[in-house]
């Protein structure tokens, strides 16, 4: 084989099955081990591939409410506000975004008590200008990542 797109063959390979091996991965690309492990160490190296992490069904676990935060800061406060909700264990996904919202943040909790108390907390931070929850009723796709295009 060659080694055109080998990279984002590998990726693809890696998002179906993130605990495959090298040598299967090698075996499926049809290239040596070590070339795999060449490009798999450049790939983590470059930080395109940032960690192999399990899927976690949150919901099968406990975390049955899932809110998203808008919100609107004070400009000069957009990086601390956005580093608080980083910082925050329940928080998976929080974005600096244009738009009628500064700050669009997912977070998953236990219940709607949790996410209650959780948001009255973060909203005593006097930089949050405005804010808007909304709580998901049904994630029809979530935490999906998808095939780089090779060709």
């Amino acid at each position: 084989m060659t080694y055109e797109n080998l990279d984002e063959k590998l990726v693809n390979a890696l998002l179906g099955d993130g605990r495959a091996s090298l040598r299967s991965l090698a075996e499926d690309l049809d290239v040596s081990v070590t070339t795999i492990s060449n490009h798999l160490s450049a790939l983590e190296e470059e930080g395109i591939i940032q960690g192999y992490t399990p899927k976690i069904d949150y919901g099968a676990v406990g975390y049955d409410v899932t809110a998203i935060l808008q919100l609107k800061v004070e400009g000069s406060a957009l990086v601390e506000v956005t580093d608080t909700l980083s910082d925050h264990p329940q928080m998976v996904s929080v974005y600096e975004t244009t738009g009628d919202h500064d700050i669009i943040a997912i977070g998953k909790f236990r219940n709607t008590d949790d996410m209650n108390d959780t948001i009255k907390d973060l909203l005593t931070d006097p930089e949050i200008k405005e804010s808007n929850t909304s709580v998901v009723l049904n994630p029809a796709k979530e935490h999906e990542q998808f095939d780089l295009d090779g060709e």
